[in-house]
Parts: C-alpha cells; sequence; structure tokens
C-alpha cells in the first residue's frame, strides 16, 4: 500500500445519508486526496444498504480522484456477503470480542468470501474502548494488540490490514486523564506485521468544536481527543489508515444548533443542512492535511 510506504495514511470517514458522503466526496477532491467511504451497520439500518451504496458509487464515478466503499465493523459473514455482493471494495469483520483462534477463524472465513470477489479485507486484533455504535467497552475490558499475535495472525489468516488497539477509543470521551499511546507497542507491531496497519478511535474531538457546540445547547463536558501530534507519531509507525467519525458528528451537530439559534425560523432543510455539511466538508480536509493524504491522488 503506498501510503505505508510514502508515510501516510488514508482517511476512513463515515457516512450516515447524503450530506457526509459529500462533505468526504468534495473535500478529497479539493485537497486532491484519496478517502475510503465507510458505512457501519447501524448506517445502513438506518440508510439503507441498497441507498448509500448507491450515493456512494456515484460519488466515486464522478469523482476525480480515488475513492473506495468500506463495511466497517461488520460481525457476521452475511452482512459482509451482502456489502461484498452490493460492491464494496473493502470490508472490516470484527472479530476482536472473540478469543484468538476464534477470531482467527472467522477472519480466514471472511477472507476466502471476498478475495475471490478482490475484495479486501481488514481484521482486529486487541480492543478498543469506548463507545462505539450501540455498544459500551469499559476500560476494564479493553485489551492492547499483543505484537507476537499479531504476527501470527497476519501469517494465519492473510489479512490485507490490521486495526491494532494501542492506546485509542471509541467515542467523543477518550481518556479521563491525558491521552497516551503506546509507541513502542505500535512500533513492534509494524515490524512484525508488515501491512497496513489501522487506527481506530482516533478523532481529534478538537475543544473549539467542544466550545461551539457547548454554546448552542450541547452537553458535551469531559469530552477528549486524540493530539494531532500522537497521530502524526502514529503514521510515521506504520498506520496507514485512520478512522474518523465522531470528529463529523460533532462538526454536523454543532453547527445545525448554530444554525437554528441564530435563525429560529428557518425551516428550509438545505439552509440548516447545508452549512452543516460544509463544517464536516472542513473537517475532513483537515484531516487529510493531518494525515499528509493531501495531493496524493
Amino acid at each position: 500500500m503506498p501510503a505505508r510506504l510514502e508515510a501516510y495514511a488514508v482517511g476512513a470517514f463515515n457516512i450516515y445519508n447524503l450530506e457526509s458522503l459529500l462533505a468526504v466526496s468534495e473535500a478529497a477532491v479539493e485537497e486532491k486526496s484519496p478517502a475510503i467511504i465507510a458505512v457501519t451497520p447501524s448506517a445502513i439500518k438506518y440508510g439503507g444498504l441498497p441507498y448509500l451504496t448507491s450515493i456512494a458509487k456515484t460519488a466515486a464515478e464522478y469523482s476525480e480522484v480515488p475513492m473506495s466503499l468500506h463495511f466497517d465493523h461488520g460481525e457476521d459473514l452475511d452482512a459482509i456477503s451482502k456489502c461484498v455482493a452490493a460492491g464494496f471494495t473493502s470490508v472490516m469483520i470484527y472479530g476482536s470480542y472473540l478469543k484468538f483462534g476464534q477470531n482467527i477463524w472467522l477472519t480466514k472465513q471472511v477472507v476466502d468470501l471476498a478475495r475471490s470477489k478482490r475484495v479486501s479485507v481488514e481484521a482486529e486484533l486487541g480492543r478498543l474502548a469506548g463507545i462505539w455504535e450501540e455498544k459500551t467497552i469499559e476500560d476494564e475490558d479493553a485489551a492492547f494488540t499483543d505484537p507476537d499475535n499479531a504476527e501470527e495472525f497476519v501469517k494465519r489468516t492473510n489479512v490485507d490490514a490490521l486495526a491494532v488497539a494501542v492506546g485509542t477509543s471509541h467515542g467523543a470521551y477518550k481518556f479521563k486523564a491525558e491521552p497516551r499511546l503506546d509507541f513502542d507497542r505500535l512500533r513492534s507491531i509494524s515490524e512484525k506485521a508488515a501491512i497496513p496497519l489501522v487506527l481506530h478511535g482516533a478523532s481529534g474531538v478538537p475543544r473549539w468544536m467542544i466550545e461551539k457546540a457547548g454554546k448552542y445547547g450541547a452537553q458535551l463536558e469531559g469530552a477528549k481527543g486524540i493530539p494531532d501530534e500522537h497521530i502524526q507519531k502514529a503514521i510515521s509507525l506504520g498506520i496507514a489508515k485512520i478512522n474518523i467519525d465522531t470528529d463529523l458528528r460533532l462538526a454536523f451537530t454543532a453547527t445545525m444548533m448554530e444554525v437554528l439559534t441564530a435563525s429560529p425560523k428557518e425551516f428550509d432543510p438545505r439552509k440548516i443542512l447545508g452549512p452543516a455539511k460544509d463544517a464536516m466538508k472542513e473537517v475532513v480536509k483537515g484531516k487529510m492535511r493531518l494525515f499528509r493524504s493531501s495531493g496524493k491522488a
């Protein structure tokens, strides 16, 4: 993967509707950056697989830069099979909640299924704390990725990319104290598993965004994310794909609240959702610059 070889990362940005898709696709064109459009099981439940797939394919077809469609955190073969059949270019099998051997077995099933369709597969080893979809994983249930296990896992599954747990966390409330990523562990994993590594739970949750949302009524006290310098160091140690979701949600919500507060008589959805889409686009563009993927398309 060029990203790992050239020490940059490609952003995987979660979408849920037309506005979030436009935010990613427009940002990718303006930044001349490759982009991954990521769809979760709950997004499919909300927007419908045919609808989300169709608008993503349309964006990729008319885009001047490479974009791929990724199924994020798939938990079973049935859901992944449907996404492969629908034309997704990559899928993630979320088996890190299983025992090591079971995770290998499940991942191999997905690799066998997807490889025949030329679809790449991402797996996860280790477990992130935090809130993702409707699940909450407490700190005591989190588990960092073991470098030796990562080496064995990659060899036995022939997976294309590996999501690792080195201290990041899902959601807006990532840390009770200061962020601490285990860079020595990441370096060791990178040396033993020479495939693209993936960082989940990597949103920055910038202070200005929290303050903006709070100004218009949101209650987000204690929200905290990953500092930019941590992201850049992780990229230098082998991270080639970075998932972003929370920052997009915060930008969308804060801006929509701002519009409705400033113009309480407004009821045209385009004038409410348009600024929110633009705010998400600016976040995506900032991430592309941070990940050093701008200009790489």
